[in-house]
């Protein structure tokens, strides 16, 4: 999950990111932090604590955060705990000075690679796999720090976006297989943003220009008028995460060059199609508000069933899915979705999720919705079933949470108290999707191909 932001080249750079990463507040809400500097000044400055982006910066921050270069990172933990030591960016002095650096993915080899280092004397300040790469690019023996990350990145396996800061520079790179996003713009205002989802760059005005390609390490300097390309990985597939247009992903961004909306719609008219020859009459179609909200509408289009808001969201509250815990989940679920009685009493129901993951949020949903006076209440998901832990940056490391992992899909719809329930295919995915793409579907077929 997590989101990461670049900016380059512009007086209001902290000012910008801070902005960016509020826009992508969707993808982690445990803490977020920016470092800055730049404008001929050789230190970097970072803030960062615990909390929402719009609770952390002020303008006492932003009095610290200096410079005409900034990167920022929201947190969602995979790797370390959810203290503000395990906040990012993680800020070092070395050898050439001091940098900093965001990440977003998840590191496969973190805990043999911190091993050695610690062997060889490391001493870590935190629980995050991106320490590792601090260490690395420190006991490097070049001479420039391109090469000196050119040689850390050797050692690193798995879903990993960086953005790193010198006092003069920004590092972005993408991993080989491109899994999680990131996407480059010109600003407005001068300079250039670097961001996980382009729904950052509406808010701060820029012009998207590309994705980062997979395998890619760009460098942006002062001295060249355009960043500065360099394939570092050259002959992987290109497995781009299914998941981000499922969940992760804000519906008005673009990810490499889909509309995550549109793809959502799709999912939508596809479970349709196949409820088509036993479609059980019901008088509405109700979306799980945010995220099901694209396919619901997509479903509706295509069965002719009305399409109403029967479930109203408190958009105050985090999303339940990643809350640390089972009783904060619960709890969240309470305090963010509420039926409307009025609309829904008496009435056979389609709810359409974007995924289930372990079962209790579905359940409650259901439960909510029967209290409400909802007749019947047909469950259908805009995902396949999810049987497999994922270790490339989401949250479901335990095949034991994993509900589908355990239970056929009648169990699950006895579990949930749904009165049916379907998924969709993982074929009616990769039509939704496009057939233009190997996309990483780990969560739903087992396929672990970064190795």
């Amino acid at each position: 999950m997590c989101a990461i932001v670049g900016i380059f080249g512009n007086d209001n750079a902290a000012r910008l990111a801070s902005a960016a990463l509020f826009a992508m507040q969707h993808r982690g809400h445990e803490a977020t932090g920016i470092s800055s500097g730049g404008s001929g000044d050789k230190k970097i400055y970072t803030v960062k604590n615990r909390g929402y982006v719009k609770d952390v910066y002020d303008e006492a921050a932003f009095k610290i955060l200096q410079g005409d270069i900034a990167i920022g990172h929201n947190r969602y933990s995979t790797a370390g705990s959810d203290s503000v030591f395990d906040a990012q960016p993680i800020h070092a002095k070395y050898k050439l000075g001091e940098i900093s650096i965001v990440h977003n993915g998840n590191l496969v080899n973190k805990q043999e690679v911190r091993q050695q280092l610690i062997d060889n004397g490391a001493i870590f300040q935190t629980g995050m796999d991106t320490e590792n790469l601090i260490h690395l690019i420190a006991r490097s023996t070049k001479d420039r720090l391109t090469d000196r990350i050119t040689d850390a990145l050797e050692y690193v396996k798995g879903a990993y976006n960086f953005i790193i800061q010198s006092r003069s520079k920004l590092f972005v790179i993408r991993d080989k297989f491109g899994i999680r996003p990131l996407s480059l713009g010109k600003l407005k205002s001068g300079g250039w943003i670097v961001a996980s989802e382009t729904c950052a760059f509406d808010l701060v005005e820029a012009t998207f220009i590309r994705d980062v390609k997979p395998g890619e390490m760009l460098i942006l300097s002062h001295k060249d008028k355009e960043p500065e390309s360099i394939q570092l990985f050259t002959g992987s597939p290109f497995r781009p995460c299914a998941f981000e247009y499922i969940y992760f992903a804000r519906p008005d961004s673009v990810i490499d060059g889909k509309s995550v909306y549109r793809v959502r719609e799709n999912m939508g008219k596809a479970l349709a199609k196949n409820d088509k020859t036993s479609l059980i009459k019901c008088d509405m179609v109700v979306p799980v508000p945010d995220s099901g909200v694209p396919a619901a509408l997509g479903y509706a289009q295509e069965s002719g069933v009305p399409f109403e808001l029967g479930i109203i969201r408190n958009h105050y509250v985090g999303r339940t899915f990643i809350e640390p815990t089972q009783e904060m989940r619960n709890i969240k679920v309470k305090m963010k979705l509420n039926p409307m009685k009025s609309l829904i009493d008496g009435k056979s129901l389609i709810v359409i999720d974007d995924s289930i993951v372990r079962g209790t949020t579905s359940k409650r949903i259901v439960q909510m919705l029967k209290e409400a006076g909802a007749a019947e209440v047909h469950f259908r998901v805009a995902s396949p079933m999810i049987q497999y832990p994922c270790f490339y940056g989401i949250d479901t490391p335990n095949k034991a949470e994993l509900i589908n992992a355990s239970m056929t899909k009648e169990e699950v719809c006895e579990y949930i108290g749904a009165d049916s329930l379907e998924y969709l295919s993982i074929n009616d995915l990769k039509d939704s999707l496009g057939h233009d793409r190997n996309y990483s579907m780990v969560s739903f077929d087992g396929d672990y191909f970064v190795v």
